[in-house]
């Protein structure tokens, strides 16, 4: 019975994760290494990450430094960045390249924002996806007679008590990010 609620609660915590490194890829005007995470760089013939080529630190508020490991990898993770489709126009001097982040307008932030509220929304659906599922297998244990209508009744109340829980941290979480995108 209890497995149960553990794999709702498991499954909602992955929407929980998963909602997270969505919204980390969401650019908020700061300086972050993981906002260069699903650019690619030709590494002898084979697409890497960019962090599996180079060090990503961010220098400040604006600016990331990338240090690439080998010497000859400059030209190429530059060219990576030019083509990325984030609007980054990096800036080499021998084997450091700076990528310095462009401010946010306000027209850029409410679009930002509408994404957020977007993702937090499909969040909120697989955590309700996740509480569907654990009803239904708590139903089909009492359609079996393996347990109770008050063990049915309870089990059900603890679901619903994640579910809500991990909606609220949905919540938060966006609530946090719509201030992060509005901070200048």
């Amino acid at each position: 019975m209890h497995t149960i609620i553990k794999d709702s609660e498991a499954r909602m915590r992955k929407c929980i994760e998963s909602f997270k490194i969505e919204l980390s890829k969401l650019r908020t005007g700061r300086a972050h290494p993981s906002i260069l995470d699903h650019v690619r760089v030709d590494y002898y013939g084979s697409d890497m990450p960019i962090s599996q080529v180079a060090n990503i630190v961010a220098g400040d508020a604006r600016t990331l430094n990338i240090t690439p490991w080998e010497k000859g990898m400059v030209n190429a993770i530059d060219k990576a960045i030019r083509d990325s489709g984030l609007g980054f126009n990096p800036v080499t001097t021998g084997d450091l390249i700076r990528v310095p982040l462009p401010a946010l307008n306000e027209e850029r932030r409410k679009e930002l924002i509408k994404v957020v509220r977007t993702e937090s929304e499909a969040a909120r659906v697989n955590i309700r996806n996740a509480r569907r599922d654990a009803n239904a297998e708590i139903k089909n244990l009492l359609k079996g007679k393996l347990i109770t209508e008050d063990e049915e009744r309870r089990m059900g109340d603890d679901v619903q008590k994640l579910t809500d829980k991990f909606v609220a941290e949905v919540d938060q979480v966006t609530t946090v990010k719509e201030a992060d995108l509005m901070s200048v």
